[in-house]
């Protein structure tokens, strides 16, 4: 075998196993024809909690320029009446798509958020913090600032049944 004829086995060896892994990755992948694909598939509680995301972060926003730390009671109360036109329009926005959601709110997550997550400390200017109704607010500069509110949210399809409990912080960037 010439020079040149070595060279090219040995660059066609070199291509075989650089495909290799390229073979055993696409046959990883396999394909089965009742699986949804995933750009089709959504996920309705996800859907629900986006906007219940957004409702929290948009009402909360004006509170401490509306309500003092005094008022916080009327401020929590204010907020639920606020978020209540969206929620309502949540619990009915997919039933023709056979989506039905059930939205309250849950005091006891929103306590216990309050409890490991409001700043406290030396050097905080903040005053106290607690849960009411559902909703986490604290005292800052004699202000009332919504934190988070809790929910507990259950997706019924015609799949099944999907309950979770959230807690939605007011910055509107929650984690669920």
């Amino acid at each position: 075998m010439t020079r040149r004829g070595q060279l090219v086995l040995v660059a066609a060896v070199l291509v075989a196993v650089a495909l290799v892994p390229i073979l055993f990755a696409s046959m990883q992948l396999g394909y089965h024809d009742d699986v949804r694909a995933t750009a089709d598939y959504d996920d309705p509680t996800a859907d629900a909690l986006r906007v219940l995301d957004r409702a929290v972060a948009t009402e909360s926003a004006p509170i401490p320029r509306q309500f003092a730390w005094a008022a916080n009671e009327s401020a929590v109360t204010h907020l639920r009446r606020a978020l209540r036109p969206r929620v309502d329009r949540l619990r009915t926005s997919r039933v023709e798509g056979g989506v039905y959601y059930d939205v309250s709110y849950n005091d006891t997550a929103a306590g216990e958020w309050a409890a490991a997550n409001c700043p406290t400390g030396p050097g905080r200017q903040f005053g106290s913090c607690h849960a009411d109704r559902g909703v986490a607010v604290q005292n800052r500069v004699n202000r009332t600032h919504v934190l988070a509110v809790g929910f507990d949210v259950t997706t019924t399809t015609d799949r099944g049944e999907t309950s979770v409990t959230v807690v939605l912080e007011a910055t509107g960037r929650s984690k669920w």
